[in-house]
């Protein structure tokens, strides 16, 4: 199996700092691995928040999670700083590649790497619904590295 490069910084168009806590350490003294993924989905909702493309309560579609993946290569400890980095990797007819890069404080080497799929889906039916044209615009602006296609 080829190794992939660790990402950069420079891989990824939007950003969203977060603080380490005091409960994200485990015993082992580093952040849990639960807690790395509560970073993919909080960059994620943030960004389509402030997008204008979610509003938690009301929303008539909403992304459901249907795969994530995280890689780690160095440890994240509190009192440290995450800069959560988003991509966009790739946009379905109703679903979405999302790619998150945690980035420790200055380093410019991500700390680990992830992908959350959402498939956008009727809040009532729960059935898939295709992605709205402002959707696909704004996650286009994301789209970044040789791996994105739109389809």
């Amino acid at each position: 199996m080829p190794t992939e490069a660790i990402g950069q910084r420079h891989d990824y168009g939007h950003f969203l700092s977060i603080p380490t806590r005091w409960m994200d350490n485990d015993v082992y003294g580093h952040v849990n691995n639960v807690v790395y993924y509560s970073y993919f989905d909080t960059v994620v909702n943030q960004w389509l928040i402030s997008a204008g493309l979610l509003d938690i309560g009301a929303s008539p579609t909403i992304g459901l999670v249907v795969e994530t993946q995280c890689r780690y290569f160095a440890p994240i400890a509190f009192p440290d700083r995450v800069d959560a980095g988003l991509r966009v990797a790739r946009i379905g007819r109703s679903s979405v590649r999302y790619e998150v890069g945690l980035f420790r404080n200055d380093e410019p080497q991500a700390s680990a790497e992830g992908h959350f799929v959402h498939v956008y889906v009727n809040r009532a039916t729960t059935r898939p619904t295709p992605l709205s044209d402002p959707m696909r615009t704004a996650l286009s602006r994301l789209m970044m590295g040789p791996e994105t296609a739109v389809t």
